[in-house]
């Protein structure tokens, strides 16, 4: 099962990710009895990068916000790569956030439109339960420079592609989940 969770800046879709999830991880205790959720295996795959004061800030607050149980790898770059690599281990992967891994992308040079759908492709394969978390940029005004312009053009390409391929969609706004898959 995929599930993707998008939505504005501070709109709270990380912390619904994570409450998404750990609801998920519920309803199968009731299916596998009492021991489930703590025999769940749990990866949270971390793409920020703490660049800054304000981001560390930041990458702290969510590591406070979610529970020990959680193995987390911090990956700015290789995510089809290292999903890949630990599908079969995890029964469910938390991904946070596709568009900071691609402005990462961008910072490094790479080749977003390949990257983009190696990740797509890559999915078509895991055998796990994955939560995936994402912005949406392109609500507001048109930016002002080519650069701007462009990541919001590969943002929208990528978070539609991902909705296609989720089999359940929300969008989150001021803290409010809403089904819209």
């Amino acid at each position: 099962m995929i599930t993707f969770i998008i939505g504005g800046a501070r709109s709270g879709k990380s912390r619904f990710a994570l409450q998404l999830a750990n609801n998920y991880i519920s309803s199968k205790e009731g299916v596998h009895g009492g021991d489930a959720i703590s025999s769940m295996r749990k990866a949270y795959i971390a793409t920020a990068q703490a660049m800054d004061d304000e981001m560390k800030e930041r990458i702290k607050k969510h590591k406070k916000e979610r529970p020990g149980e959680w193995t987390t790898f911090e990956e700015p770059l290789n995510i089809s790569t290292l999903i890949s690599d630990i599908h079969k281990s995890y029964d469910i992967i938390l991904l946070d956030c596709l568009t900071l891994w691609l402005s990462n992308l961008m910072l490094n040079n790479k080749d977003v439109e390949a990257e983009t759908e190696s990740f797509i492709s890559s999915l078509s394969t895991i055998h796990c339960s994955l939560f995936t978390v994402s912005n949406e940029v392109g609500l507001g005004i048109v930016p002002d420079n080519a650069l701007s312009r462009r990541f919001r053009d590969l943002s929208g390409y990528l978070n539609q592609k991902m909705a296609a391929l989720a089999d359940e969609v929300y969008l989150v706004t001021a803290g409010i989940p809403l089904k819209i898959k």
